[in-house]
């Protein structure tokens, strides 16, 4: 699959696995306890294969490099969670630690983003987007210490789930934009290879 191609749908994925998981934390008497758990589960394979996917698209090594694959790696230790029979105590450890992950690997993007001369509105779009996913994802770690101790975390848990999935479709916006850029350019730089080679019909002799 073509780098840029992978980090389109990469991000597209990462996106709406944010949603499902989401939807996962709204309270609602339409979804009952295993279906929420279904969505989260769904949605964390989706933001785990979507960054993972945006890791791969980049060539260098770098801090957005490394930021997508500790999401990922966030995302499966909260797979884990989900899926392996553990307490219940240890299952929100678990799950506080894979937010944290998700967090740290959302903001490790900005210091790439703010490392240029000029800073673009898309740049800034980026910038929002990971603040976002690293705020949400921050505040549904909050919400597990809470209701470690005891206490009612479900809505830091909500309103952290919505603000980490405006974030993601921020970015999957200004991705879309930058993929959309970067094949324009590639497919007028074929033509322009083409007209190079191409000779006149009808010339006259």
């Amino acid at each position: 699959m073509d780098n840029n191609l992978k980090a389109l749908f990469g991000s597209w994925e990462a996106a709406i696995g944010t949603l499902l998981s989401a939807i996962a934390s709204t309270p609602s008497s339409k979804l009952n306890e295993t279906l929420q758990t279904n969505l989260d589960l769904a949605g964390n394979v989706m933001q785990a294969t979507g960054s993972a996917l945006a890791a791969d698209s980049e060539k260098k090594l770098t801090l957005n490099k490394f930021g997508n694959q500790v999401q990922a790696i966030g995302n499966s230790v909260v797979i884990s969670g989900i899926v392996i029979s553990f307490t219940e105590e240890t299952k929100r450890k678990v799950t506080i630690k894979g937010n944290l992950f998700q967090a740290v690997g959302s903001s490790m993007a900005l210091p790439d983003l703010l490392d240029t001369t000029e800073i673009t509105m898309d740049t800034l779009y980026e910038i929002y987007g990971a603040l976002l996913q690293s705020i949400g994802n921050a505040l549904q770690g909050l919400s597990g210490m809470i209701e470690l101790k005891g206490e009612r975390g479900e809505h830091i848990d909500f309103v952290g789930s919505w603000i980490q999935t405006i974030g993601a479709f921020i970015q999957a916006l200004v991705q879309s934009k930058t993929s959309y850029i970067d094949y324009e350019k590639s497919f007028s730089g074929m033509h322009i290879q083409r007209s190079k080679f191409e000779f006149p019909l009808g010339r006259e002799t």
